[in-house]
């Protein structure tokens, strides 16, 4: 199973910001969309970072109420751990519990952002999975019910 099947039949925007945003438009952003990460691309629209919750607690944290203030180029975290389209969903998971990521970006295969999938849109996919073949096997075993 691939990721190229959990993002299947869904239909996902995928919301970003520039790198000269500040903390506090990226903070609007995350809040107003009740999303944990965003994406940061630059002018190419080719992603360059991305902006986590977690990057929000470590800069309270170290400056306070001016980190409100820094551009998201200066804060995002970089290099972005990410995944293919390609790669089984397994790989993509033992990548995110690697790193301790709960969002991992999607590239297709020019490297260019499709999507981000959380842990739990793959723990959601790998249930669905395993409901549909104990089902395929019961139908099997006793007939159609």
């Amino acid at each position: 199973m691939h990721i190229r099947s959990v993002l299947s039949g869904t239909s996902r925007s995928i919301i970003t910001i520039g790198t000269d945003a500040t903390v506090s438009e990226a903070v609007d952003v995350l809040v107003r969309e009740n999303i944990g990460s965003l994406p940061v691309v630059d002018e190419a629209g080719a992603m360059v970072g991305i902006f986590t919750e977690r990057d929000i607690l470590r800069g309270i944290h170290n400056q306070g109420k001016e980190f409100c203030h820094e551009p998201i180029r200066s804060v995002m975290t970089e290099p972005v751990v990410s995944c293919s389209v390609s790669e089984s969903v397994h790989d993509a998971m033992g990548r995110m519990s690697e790193h301790s990521i709960g969002q991992l970006p999607v590239l297709d295969e020019n490297g260019s952002l499709v999507a981000l999938v959380s842990v739990g849109d793959l723990i959601r996919f790998l249930h669905e999975s395993a409901e549909e073949e104990r089902k395929n096997l019961m139908n099997y075993v006793y007939g159609p019910a």
